[in-house]
């Protein structure tokens, strides 16, 4: 909520400096949020009159004005503006002024005013538009004052420009503070000085026509006020004070009638609605909505209500949305006599959600589910009366004020010795008698205890916490004792055989991911497709309607992330996510980290597109693939061996999918992804992604000291002839799996296949070459030992895989 620091100081005006009194407020639970000048510093600019305007002798769009700025004598000022004309008061900077600089200024100086030539006119000065003193963007002309601005009086005294611009961040448990009004009643409970409440005298009842209004449902609408006021100038122009107080809350003007409302809403806290009476049929109904039932809101949108929707109808249609916008059909015109003002008590539960139902909110709507004090409707509309004979004249009829169902006040009760528990200070009864009677709130004590019937502003207090908030908020947060804590520290240390999660961002850093950080909640077809899961965990209240479900995998977020990045024309694009998924599984049980029937494991997914290496020249650019990725993930399970066995995953191509094992153990999968989905969110060609566990990764071998060898290792290549279909793996376990202890290592390091079938390589076959390194620590290797281990691994590889040592 925005206000000017000005008009709050007319409701309560304590002894602090603006700094101090934003700090007040933000340290009573009202965050201000931003706190800004209405304008920009500059000096020397007063208010002048136009005497006359002739044209400039060389320049057809300049006219040289004659003006009077107070100095005792006539200026000459050259002056562009399509609007100048004698006998307008318009701000003028005089010889030696400086305003704000330009926007396109690039040592951001202020600008001076020099007594200078135009087109060869002397200029004695400058008449101002509102942009160049940054009071608005408005540059088609100068800015034009009101008839009785004082001539040579400064601009900023006579537009009270020395003020500052309150923007709150208010809680929703501080409805009562969404008022200028409401904020100083605060501001007086929490500084002692006094609160003015301007009284609200009666209209003068110039006739006795009233509505008919027939409140069908008290659970909508619990009090409901208002009266005729016939004869109005809808014609007439808002005040110049009006238009501006609006301005400084962020609201334009729009026609008086329309500006009078917003005010008392900004003023009081109240919503109101004015109808055009001679276009409502008969009388007005507050009623639920009905099926089939529509109505075209003053923002041109037309809707479609039901029973879950609060309506004010006449005998042919539905007029208004109850609470949050009136309706088209019953606006007020330039050609409006007679309106009707309304002012009424909805519950907020009545209100709360339906206007976001229709992809909007309103100020009014932002109010109502917050809760409006019931018992100011008619007082409210005696001030809307009030600015509406003094703006647009008129005569008001009698109040029409129906009181069906208002909010119950229930007495709480406030402990002292909780309070104190509670708050961490001592706090006597003394100090909680002093808070409730500065903020209002009727009491009666016992020994011990205060028992507080919250007033009808206040629908926050419902629970004895609500009141010791209130104690505190009042007494003042920097009254807490800074108290050390008294438990034991005792810090967790990690096993030296655990990596932590940092670490594991940094290698992928290194790798060249970037890190991402998204939603755990998600849409669900990314969940059906990308995850194949068919029954997600869903968000009870998600924070928009696509993201209604928990995640069970971290691809979807990811490929989400390549589509922003491809909308945004990235061409190569590498980025990771730690974080959690959200699996159900019955046989998780409550306790301090886990939730019952909810497995959340950590996981690490990575998605890689485009190019294989940034841009270089050492290089030539190809696309990242399959195999690029893998290395990747060796690279992070290092120094445990890992397997990637075929397998197939929902998101993945099934050609082009592994498993990553781990000690026996899934830890993952990898691969690139499935053509299905590539095509169904629009990506040009397919990432390679992949999900790991992030408990198996962050295992580590303990480093175990071994001797240097004292022996020569000893080294054999093997050509060797293998069906297509023998993996690298399967290749290797067989070695592997030779009943000798010589074989330390095998590494293969060339794939032969011909053009066509030749010599010992038959068809659906391929030439595989090995090295081994063999090595005995404790005695030389002789050939014949070498030879014979050699026969071995041939005879493994023969028995197991059928493949034989090439010719």
């Amino acid at each position: 909520m925005q206000f000017p620091e000005s008009w709050l100081r007319e409701f309560c005006n304590p002894p602090l400096s603006t700094a101090a009194l934003a700090d007040l407020l933000t340290m009573a639970g009202m965050e201000v949020e931003d706190l800004r000048p209405v304008a920009p510093a500059f000096t020397k600019v007063v208010v002048a009159q136009v005497l006359s305007v002739e044209r400039h002798p060389n320049a057809d769009r300049l006219s040289v004005c004659q003006v009077d700025a107070g100095s005792g004598s006539t200026l000459s000022i050259v002056c562009g503006a399509p609007n100048v004309r004698p006998g307008i008061k318009v701000p003028c900077a005089l010889v030696g002024a400086e305003l704000p600089p330009a926007d396109d200024s690039a040592d951001g100086q202020p600008f001076r005013i020099t007594l200078g030539k135009l087109r060869g006119v002397e200029s004695q000065g400058m008449l101002c538009s509102a942009r160049e003193l940054k009071l608005s963007d408005d540059h088609g002309g100068l800015l034009v004052l009101a008839d009785d601005a004082r001539i040579g009086q400064d601009i900023r005294e006579h537009l009270a420009l020395d003020d500052t611009l309150f923007t709150l961040k208010l809680t929703p448990n501080l409805g009562h503070c969404l008022s200028v009004y409401g904020v100083a009643r605060e501001v007086a409970a929490l500084t002692g000085s006094p609160l003015r409440t301007p009284p609200f005298p009666a209209a003068s009842v110039k006739h006795h026509d009233k509505l008919r209004v027939k409140v069908e449902a008290s659970d909508l609408c619990g009090r409901f006020s208002g009266r005729i006021i016939r004869n109005v100038d809808t014609k007439a122009t808002s005040p110049a004070w009006l238009v501006d107080r609006l301005a400084r809350c962020g609201q334009r003007s729009v026609t008086a009638l329309v500006d009078i409302s917003n005010y008392v809403m900004f003023e009081y806290g109240r919503p109101s609605h004015i109808f055009d009476l001679d276009k409502i049929h008969g009388g007005l109904s507050v009623r639920w909505g009905r099926a089939g039932e529509s109505l075209k809101l003053l923002n041109g949108n037309t809707i479609e209500v039901d029973e879950a929707v609060g309506v004010i109808a006449d005998d042919r249609a539905v007029e208004s949305l109850a609470g949050i916008m009136g309706g088209d059909r019953t606006a007020v015109s330039d050609d409006t006599r007679h309106v009707y003002v309304e002012a009424a008590f909805w519950w907020p539960e009545a209100v709360a959600g339906r206007s976001r139902r229709y992809n909007f909110t309103t100020d009014a709507g932002h109010r109502f589910e917050r809760g409006v004090d019931p018992a100011l409707t008619v007082a409210h509309i005696e001030r809307i009366t009030q600015l509406i004979i003094d703006i647009c004249g008129g005569d008001a009829g009698p109040m029409d004020d129906q009181t069906l169902a208002l909010p119950a006040r229930r007495p709480v009760t406030l402990r002292v010795d909780r309070a104190a528990k509670v708050i961490g200070m001592p706090v006597t009864q003394e100090q909680c008698v002093g808070v409730m009677r500065r903020l209002g709130l009727e009491f009666v004590q016992s020994v011990g205890e205060l028992r507080i019937t919250p007033p009808s502003w206040r629908f926050d207090l419902q629970i004895e916490e609500d009141l010791i908030e209130e104690v505190i908020r009042v007494l003042g947060y920097d009254k807490l004792p800074d108290t050390a804590p008294q438990a034991p520290i005792a810090p967790k240390v990690r096993s030296e055989s655990q990596r932590s999660a940092q670490a594991l961002r940094y290698r992928m850093a290194a790798l060249d991911y970037v890190e991402t950080i998204n939603f755990s909640f998600v849409e669900e077809r990314w969940e059906r497709e990308l995850a194949g899961n068919a029954d997600p965990i869903r968000v009870l209240n998600p924070i928009a309607s696509p993201l209604a479900v928990m995640r069970s995998s971290l691809m979807g977020s990811l490929v989400n992330v390549l589509r922003y990045n491809l909308a945004h024309k990235a061409t190569r694009v590498r980025v990771f996510e730690a974080g959690r998924a959200f699996i159900r599984d019955a046989s998780v049980v409550d306790d301090e980290l886990s939730v019952a029937g909810v497995h959340q494991p950590m996981r690490l997914a990575g998605l890689a597109y485009g190019s294989a290496d940034a841009l270089q020249w050492g290089s030539k650019d190809r696309p990242v693939e399959f195999f690029d990725v893998k290395g990747d993930v060796e690279s992070l399970f290092a120094p445990h061996g890992v397997q990637f066995v075929p397998a197939e995953h929902p998101a993945l191509h099934p050609g082009r999918c592994a498993r990553i094992d781990v000690n026996g153990r899934s830890a993952g999968f990898i691969g690139e992804l499935h053509p299905r989905w590539r095509q169904g969110y629009e990506l040009p060609s397919a990432p390679v992604l992949f999900e790991l566990d992030l408990a198996t990764l962050l295992e580590r071998a303990i480093p175990q000291f071994a001797p240097i060898q004292r022996q020569q290792s000893a080294w054999r290549d093997l050509s060797l002839v293998a069906k297509e279909s023998i993996t690298h793996d399967a290749l290797l376990r067989a070695i592997q799996a030779t009943p000798t202890a010589l074989v330390r290592s095998a590494q293969l390091y060339d794939i032969y296949k011909p053009a066509s079938v030749s010599g010992d390589i038959g068809a659906g076959e391929r030439s595989m070459t090995v090295r081994l390194e063999l090595l005995d620590n404790d005695n030389t290797l002789t050939d014949e030992r070498i030879d014979a281990v050699v026969a071995q691994v041939l005879d493994s590889l023969g028995s197991r895989l059928g493949v034989r040592l090439r010719g």
